[in-house]
C-alpha cells in the first residue's frame, strides 16, 4: 500500500479512497496481514507524522503523485491504526522500479505507482521468503520521462556508457578504435570528436564514444582490451 496524495481542487478523491478502502478490507479479512506504506524520500510527510521525525521535504520526485507535504487527518488516522511500517525510497530506486516493470512485466506504471516495488528492491532482506502483494496504480507518466528513466537504468547497469579517450589526431585512428570496440563485442551508439575545446596538445583529439555492452562485466572487459592496446578510456 502506498500513501495517497491529497486531491487538488476540482479533482476526484475516489482513487485515494479506494486505496485506503483496500487497506481496511485487507485487515478486516486477515488481521495478521502486515501492511507497509511507502513514500518518496524527498517527501516523507506521513513518515514524519507517524514517526515524529522532521526530515526535509523538497525537490522534484519521480513519484509526484505522492509528493504530499501535509497528509489529511482521515488518511493519517487510517495509517496509524492499520499500517505496520512506512518505508522511504530514493529516486534511483523508484527509477529502477519503473524500468523493471516495463522491461520484465511489460507494464507502464508512474513513479508513485511503482513506489511499492521500489521498497522491495531497496530492502530485499526485509521481504525475503515472504509472500508479498504490491498495488500498482497509475500510468500517468510522460513518454520522454520513460525514455530518460530507461536510458539512465541502462547506464547504471553498465549496458550504456560514455567513454572519453585521448587519441592522436591522424587518419585511421578512429577506424582503429572502432575496430577495437568491434573485437570486444561493444556496439557504438554515438561518436564525437573534440579538437578545439580541450586542453590536449594540438596533435591530439578528444574522442567521446557512447557504447552499448551486455552488462558491467562486459564493459570492464572492453576497458581492459582498450588499455591493452595503449588507450586510456575514462567513463564520463
Amino acid at each position: 500500500m502506498r500513501m495517497g496524495a491529497r486531491p487538488q481542487p476540482g479533482t476526484s478523491s475516489r482513487p485515494r479512497r479506494a486505496r485506503f478502502c483496500m487497506a481496511i478490507a485487507a485487515k478486516s479479512l486477515k488481521p495478521s496481514l502486515r501492511l507497509i506504506g511507502v513514500q518518496a524520500r524527498l517527501y516523507p510527510s506521513m513518515y514524519n507524522l507517524i514517526k515524529h521525525e522532521h526530515l526535509p521535504m523538497r525537490g522534484d520526485t519521480l513519484a509526484e503523485g505522492i509528493a504530499v507535504k501535509a497528509p489529511g487527518k482521515i488518511t493519517s488516522d487510517i495509517i496509524r491504526h492499520l499500517v505496520d511500517e512506512i518505508l522511504l525510497v530514493a529516486e534511483d530506486q523508484i527509477e529502477r522500479a519503473v524500468a523493471s516493470l516495463i522491461e520484465i512485466e511489460k507494464t507502464v506504471v508512474e513513479g508513485a505507482g511503482a513506489a511499492g516495488l521500489a521498497a522491495v528492491l531497496g530492502n530485499p532482506a526485509l521481504f525475503a521468503g515472504k509472500n508479498v502483494g504490491l498495488v500498482l496504480t497509475g500510468g500517468n507518466i510522460d513518454t520522454r520521462l520513460i525514455a530518460s528513466v530507461l536510458t539512465r537504468e541502462l547506464a547504471r547497469e553498465g549496458r550504456l556508457t560514455q567513454l572519453s579517450l585521448d587519441i592522436v589526431d591522424r587518419p585511421g585512428q578512429l577506424a582503429a578504435v572502432a575496430a577495437l570496440f568491434a573485437e570486444a563485442g561493444a556496439n557504438i551508439i554515438e561518436v564525437s570528436h573534440q579538437r578545439t575545446f580541450s586542453d590536449l596538445p594540438a596533435k591530439a583529439t578528444l574522442l567521446q564514444v557512447v557504447i552499448e555492452t551486455r552488462d558491467r562485466a562486459h564493459l570492464n572487459d572492453v576497458l581492459t582490451k582498450l588499455a591493452a592496446a595503449g588507450l586510456s578510456a575514462r567513463c564520463t
